[in-house]
């Protein structure tokens, strides 16, 4: 049996090594120049003035939500298909959470469903942009604002994306990830983007404690930190990005065409005018497939074919949410049917011809093609 083909796959070279040791030598392995120096290439990436490097993609969330005084009263609106941690950073800011339904097509909120549930409470608009693929933008933007609603963008899996030429992270206040089967890794960190002086210097404060020198506290903070050793982790790879993101792309658009006509499966669509930089492959395995999504995951295991379930529950689906007074529950029906069916294929920037064949003919064969 050939080797086994992985969801995901991560290789650090020289480069990193390299920063790494440099960082050790140095003997300063708190937030330093290394960060200094990820922070200027993340904003240069997403055409912004400020990248502030925090802890992780969550702490970047919940950094954005205090520094915009969200809380108690407030309502946040999201999708309700997205990792948890969308879900509680709302919950720990003290605001309330509101979901609007996504488009079945890209994933990602629908418009039209996010104007139906904006409200006078509600504060800020945490679009999602699922597996690479930028929110419409410009839409959610104008709607944001026509409710003077901040906007707080979910670009946890979007390094690099851009909607109408414009990157992701610079239409409102960027909130990224570095975890580690992100395109960018560090084991653990995040990155917030503004064009907002204020918004950034507040941002600043609060991962350090409230401090801007040291033991003068001008406000209640956090430890939301990045190492410098994290920060040499990355820094090699942000510059690779874009050789990294158009062998995804690559891959994608083979998978794809691989994969064009099998009935009952619906490959990735991207919208127009969007960079959409593949974190993860998804298809839908609908009710004309051979057989449902579960099924397919399985017999692919058999054959050596790695894959994911990127999520199987709506993030309201779950008892510790359902009965929190905070998380506003209705009905998404388009996001209840996409949790399940959706499945995703590997598409990471270290496969080679022969394992993107071997995909294409495994899901074909398993599905009857």
């Amino acid at each position: 049996m050939s080797k086994p083909i992985s969801i995901a796959e991560v290789r650090l070279g020289d480069a990193e090594e390299q920063l790494v040791l440099e960082v050790l030598r140095s003997g300063r392995l708190v937030q330093g120049p290394m960060v200094e120096r990820l922070e200027r290439s993340f904003a240069e990436l997403c055409s912004v003035q400020h990248g502030i490097a925090v802890s992780s993609g969550t702490t970047a969330l919940v950094a954005a939500l205090e520094a915009l005084g969200v809380g108690e009263g407030d309502e946040v609106v999201t999708s309700p298909f997205t990792f948890a941690a969308t879900l509680n950073a709302i919950l720990e800011s003290g605001a309330t959470a509101r979901f609007a339904d996504i488009d079945a097509a890209d994933f990602t909120l629908d418009p039209i469903e996010l104007e139906r549930q904006l409200s006078p409470r509600t504060r800020a608009v945490m679009p999602v942009h699922l597996y690479g693929q930028p929110a419409a933008m410009n839409e959610i933007s104008a709607l944001a604002a026509g409710h003077g609603a901040r906007l707080v963008e979910d670009a946890s899996q979007a390094h690099g994306a851009s909607f109408r030429g414009r990157p992701v992270g610079s239409f409102g206040i960027g909130c990224f990830s570095f975890y580690a089967t992100k395109n960018v890794v560090a084991g653990e960190g995040g990155m917030i983007t503004t064009d907002d002086d204020e918004l950034a210097d507040r941002v600043r404060l609060l991962r350090n404690q409230g401090m801007r020198t040291r033991y003068k506290y001008e406000v209640p903070g956090h430890n939301y930190r990045l190492t410098d050793i994290q920060a040499a982790i990355a820094l090699p790879q942000l510059e690779r990005l874009d050789e990294m993101t158009a062998r995804r792309v690559q891959n994608a658009s083979r998978l794809s065409a691989g994969l064009a006509g099998v009935t009952g499966l619906v490959t990735p669509a991207v919208k127009p005018d969007a960079r959409h930089v593949f974190h993860q492959y998804t298809v839908r395995v609908t009710r004309e497939a051979s057989l449902d999504r579960d099924e397919l995951a399985a017999r692919l295991e058999t054959v050596g074919i790695g894959s994911g379930i990127y999520y199987p529950n709506v993030v309201y689906d779950f008892e510790c949410f359902r009965r929190h007074a905070r998380v506003v529950v209705e009905s998404m029906p388009v996001a209840e049917q996409v949790a399940r069916e959706v499945l995703s294929l590997p598409v990471h920037p270290w496969l080679t011809e022969e394992q993107l064949d071997r995909i294409v003919a495994s899901v074909r064969e398993v599905l009857g093609h």
